[in-house]
């Protein structure tokens, strides 16, 4: 608009803009670019609730589910709400990594992740958000999937959830398909669905930043950030995205990504310590201090069963009287407090009670940090099991545990059934074969050669079906070692 108006002072008068049309460009350019940042304000914020919806709505429909007594499997849906909650918080953290995306700061992180268990949680996660539209959530997967590879659980989480939660959001109808395939190390997941399609010419713009194209995405909630951001991190992770689509016939999301396998599978972790159930030593005093009762309820609950005294606080005012008259040990005080500043409470704490009182702000805005009259603070949302080592930091207590379960000793693998002389140097030869297969990976190759294997005898069979036991669990080292000792009985 700034220079529209100057072209027409030049056109009109021929001369160079005064001081006062310069101004009034400048004006205009000044308001056209708050307009701009309003506008990208609005989009950002309705984005926020496209990104949370997924997980946010499989929070709120167990829990209604648990409530209404309705819920089959207590223990499943609170671990449901958990890892959804997980992911809520996941995704919080990732809007802020937006501005790393683009600026190509963003770095992954590297984990063994157990391949089944991950997309099974994936479809839980999302099942209630289909059922809720009758929809059927299908995965579909090979049985000889690896059990653990390498990706950062984080991204591919959400990239996975971002093309789902789309495909049931633009599909009234049928079914959505997440389609899983593994070879050579390439992962490739396809998003399938019986929605409205895409047409050709709008293909390239759903993937750019707060696009909504068709006349059915503006009946939708959202404003297309989810496959921005979606195609930033498959690119990020070094692998493609493809859309295949026709209007009226629904769309397929293809996602290559490199997912190579542990080369051996990593050890299980140490068994867990006991639940905690109590502390050693004197009574601990703690004040909480939140304007908000659920809060307050949740932490008292954690820490009155534990053997603490606990006294809550809503604002300033009381949190102070009732420190003035209990002497707590700890205070858990949260920074927003309404009217109060959480900041200035913990300054007053500090000068009326001293250093020997420990404080602990509680926060979900982690750049705002005023003042040093706090001893550390904790981010919202947090696991109670980080609160916990949190208070016994502060206070040096020694919890006391609930005795652990040890874990059950891994049965004895039978042994290796030997196999007849008079076939061992043959037999040998298939093993030789197998164990150079194994070093490249030809799976397909090595189930051949357990074929061979189990057709020279029927006292080779019980062997062979051995092997293809260590093949169908991707148990390459054991399926080498198999082959080895054939070979060392042969010579």
């Amino acid at each position: 608009m700034a220079g529209r108006i100057l072209d027409w002072l030049k056109r009109e008068g021929g001369e160079p803009a005064s001081p006062e049309a310069e101004a009034l460009a400048r004006l205009a350019a000044a308001r056209d670019a708050a307009e701009a940042a309003n506008e990208a304000k609005t989009r950002f914020l309705a984005s926020v609730a496209h990104e949370i919806r997924s997980p946010l709505n499989a929070i709120y429909g167990y829990a209604q589910l648990i409530e209404r007594g309705e819920g089959k499997d207590a223990l499943s849906a609170a671990r449901v709400i958990r890892r959804s909650a997980e992911h809520l918080a996941h995704l919080v953290e990732g809007l802020l990594d937006i501005a790393q995306v683009e600026g190509g700061a963003m770095t992954l992180s590297r984990e063994a992740i157990r391949f089944p268990e991950f997309l099974d949680q994936l479809i839980a996660m999302l099942d209630l958000q289909a059922q809720a539209k009758g929809l059927a959530l299908v995965l579909e997967r090979p049985e000889r999937l690896p059990e653990f590879v390498h990706a950062d659980p984080k991204r591919l989480r959400q990239v996975l959830i971002n093309l789902i939660a789309n495909a049931i959001k633009f599909t009234d109808h049928g079914s959505v398909t997440l389609k899983v395939d593994y070879r050579n190390e390439l992962a490739t997941f396809t998003v399938i669905d019986t929605g409205i399609g895409i047409a050709p010419e709008d293909a390239e713009r759903i993937f750019a930043p707060f696009e909504r194209v068709g006349s059915a995405a503006a009946e939708r909630p959202g404003v297309g950030l989810g496959l921005a951001i979606t195609q930033a991190l498959v690119h990020i992770m070094g692998g493609e995205i493809r859309l295949d689509s026709r209007p009226g016939e629904g769309s397929r999301f293809t996602v290559r990504l490199m997912l190579s396998q542990p080369l051996t599978p990593p050890s299980e972790p140490a068994p867990e310590a006991g639940a905690v159930t109590g502390y050693i030593g004197r009574e601990r005093w703690v004040l909480l201090i939140d304007d908000d009762a659920a809060h307050l309820a949740v932490v008292r609950g954690l820490l009155e069963p534990l053997g603490f005294q606990v006294r809550t606080a809503s604002d300033g005012e009381s949190a102070l009287a009732a420190a003035a008259q209990f002497q707590p040990d700890l205070v858990l005080c949260d920074v927003a407090l309404g009217a109060d500043n959480g900041w200035e409470i913990a300054a007053q704490l500090r000068r009326r009670h001293g250093a020997a009182l420990r404080i602990v702000m509680l926060s979900g805005e982690v750049h705002l940090v005023e003042g040093d009259a706090h001893d550390t603070l904790i981010l919202k949302p947090f696991a109670f099991d980080d609160l916990l080592d949190c208070v016994a930091d502060q206070l040096g207590v020694e919890w006391v545990r609930a005795a652990g379960e040890p874990r059950a000793a891994a049965p004895e693998a039978p042994a290796a059934p030997s196999l007849p002389l008079v076939i061992a140097p043959v037999a040998a030869a298939h093993c030789a074969e197998i164990e150079r297969l194994v070093r490249i990976g030809h799976v397909r190759a090595i189930e051949a050669e357990i074929d061979a294997l189990a057709a020279l005898a029927p006292e080779a069979v019980p062997f062979a079906e051995r092997m293809r036991a260590a093949l169908d669990s991707f148990d390459l080292k054991a399926l080498a070692g198999l082959a080895k000792m054939v070979q060392a009985d042969a010579a």
